[in-house]
Order: C-alpha cells, then structure tokens, then sequence
C-alpha cells in the first residue's frame, strides 16, 4: 500500500514523497528530521495505529502538519476516522475494498486533490489548533455552568405553532467543527436541525453516533420520513441529497450538485420558502462553493444567516463564497457559533 499510494501521488507534477515510514513510530522519527508539508496516514498500523500518531505528533514534534487519513469502509474503521478528525487529521480518503486495497488507483484524483488542500492549509493550522485548544474549553465550561443556553420559545412559533429550523453546512475540516458547535446547542434548543456534510456512506453513520454521544441535544442519520422535531439534529447520510417536504425528511440520489451528494444547496433551498423568517442557515469550513447560494435564499426569504470566518476556518471556501454574494449576515469563529445560533431562534 505504501508502494502503491506514494506512486499514485508522485504522478503529480507539484507533489513530492519525501520518505516513507512503516508504522508510527518510525513516521515520528523521520518527521523529526525531514518535515513534510502533509501526511497520508494509515487508521491501521503496527506498534502505533492511526489515532496514537496523531496524538503523539504535536506533542512529540512540536509541529502542526496537516495529515489525509487512509480508511477502509469497515464500521470501526469510520469510527475512528471520526475520531482522527476530530483529534485535527484534515479530511480523508476511504480505500475502495479494504484495508489492502489493490484498486487504490480508483481514488487517486481525489488523493491528489486532497493533499494539494491540506498543503495549503498547513500555514493556518497552528492559529486553528489554538483556537480549539484556548477558547473552546472555557466557553464550554462556562455554558455548563449556567445550565447551558436557555432556549426560549420565539413569539412566531408559540404564534404558528411552527418549529425553527437551524440548517449546517460543512465540508474538508467540517467533523471537528460540527463537534465544536452541534455539542454546545443546549437539549431545549427551541428548533429542529438539519446538517448536510460532505462524506460518504457509512462514516455519516459514525459521525451521528459521534455527535450523538457528545451533545445535549440528539443527532441521528436521517432516514426516509423522519420527521422534524425540537431538539433533534438529522445528518444527511452519505451518497444521498436530503430535502423536506410537509416537515417530514426525503431523500434522493438524484445527480450531484457541485459534483457532491449529499449537497447544502439541496437541503437549504428545499426549505427556504417554506421556513423563511423561522430559519437559521449556518455554513462552516469547506471547499468550493455548496451552500453559498442556499444561505443567500434563505436571508432573502427573511431568514438568518452564520458564516465561519476565515481565521478558524481550515478551508475558507463555502463561507467566503457566501459571503461575497451576500448570503451571510453574520461571521463568527467557531467558538461564538453556537451561542449567535441560540440568540437567533430565540430572536
């Protein structure tokens, strides 16, 4: 695999593999004295796995390098992709059949396009990294110790009787963000939530248990007629666009929009008209432009609207191109996120 994947990657004009490392341990070392721009790392490895290394590696090297996970498609493989992400891996690549994958070469495009992502990341990571690290821990220590956010019913939906709606969208670094904002939304959030990120079919699963396990409030893999609930956030499973119609979840696979499914776009423009004034469209880190143009009909149907800003972002792409055609109306770093999303269904 290591032979297999470095050829793949020297196939690129503007990428060159400066080594290869046999387990953790032994990537640690070399690192140490040949430091790479990027890092494909294993979720298998002998003497020290996947996880290890990324908790060894800035501790040990003192350096934020940023690192494209290699993962087979098993259940706890994409349980402990989830968790790479969350321990600061940038995105990852899922091996077409297994953790030998001879067919490798399917996905090397979007090996290539991946590490050229994270190359251009590396320069942010240290000021993201202490983003995280300084303001997450005491904003969530002091949100705990005023019983959370309270989350008051709003005068339109004790009027209608409708539920708030708050739709996420997130892309490449999108897992450690929703970790950061879906787990500090209080359980009596006074809206349903709907989160569209950008990732196959069966790590959406494990990122739902994930969120689910972390928050207040409940996340789950959307499934056919789900229904919208307060207090209940549906991620949009891997491979398919998710819509509402009549309050109730459908999805489809019809074709791709900006050549991904599940696509924001979708999701937000296929509630837009119908939740206008009671809607709260959010769009985190990610690249390209998905999104941009479902948060702009959102606040132009009364709705309102959170773009991550770039400092935090490890992607600045769909928050910006949102921004520029105005569909945001307010930025914040990930860490005021959650709390601007309350004062908003509360408004």
């Amino acid at each position: 695999m290591r032979k297999v994947v470095s050829e793949m990657l020297e196939e690129a004009d503007d990428i060159e593999v400066i080594d290869k490392a046999r387990n953790g341990i032994d990537a640690l070392r070399k690192i140490e004295t040949d430091e790479p721009d990027v890092i494909t790392l294993d979720v298998e490895m002998p003497k020290m796995d996947g996880l290890e290394f990324l908790q060894k590696l800035p501790e040990l090297i003192g350096k934020n390098i940023p690192v494209i996970m290699l993962s087979s498609l098993t259940t706890k493989q994409s349980k402990t992709t989830i968790k790479a992400l969350e321990l600061g891996a940038i995105d990852f690549v899922a091996k077409p059949s297994g953790s030998i994958s001879l067919d490798i070469d399917q996905v090397k495009q979007e090996l290539i396009e991946k590490v050229r992502i994270a190359a251009g990341a590396k320069s942010k990571l240290a000021k993201i990294s202490k983003t995280f690290s300084r303001t997450l821990k005491p904003v969530k220590k002091r949100v705990i110790s005023t019983k959370k956010i309270t989350a008051k019913p709003s005068i339109s939906t004790r009027a209608t009787g409708l539920t708030k709606l708050v739709v996420i969208g997130s892309s490449t670094g999108g897992p450690r963000a929703l970790k950061e904002v879906v787990t500090l939304l209080p359980e009596d959030l006074d809206a349903a939530v709907l989160i569209v990120q950008h990732m196959p079919p069966g790590f959406t699963t494990s990122l739902a248990q994930r969120l689910d396990k972390l928050s207040d409030i409940r996340v789950k893999e959307a499934a056919e007629g789900d229904r919208l609930e307060k207090g209940l956030a549906l991620l949009a499973p891997g491979d398919y666009h998710m819509t509402i119609e009549n309050g109730q979840v459908k999805l489809n696979q019809n074709p791709k929009v900006h050549n991904v499914r599940p696509a924001v776009d979708v999701t937000m423009e296929s509630i837009a008209y119908d939740y206008n004034s009671n809607t709260v469209g959010v769009i985190l880190t990610g690249m390209g432009k998905d999104g941009a143009e479902g948060m702009k009909l959102i606040r132009d149907n009364g709705g309102k609207t959170i773009g991550q800003d770039e400092e935090t972002c490890v992607v600045y792409g769909m928050p910006k191109v949102a921004y520029e055609i105005g569909g945001v109306e307010v930025v914040k770093p990930i860490d005021r996120i959650a709390e601007e999303i309350v004062r908003m269904v509360n408004s």
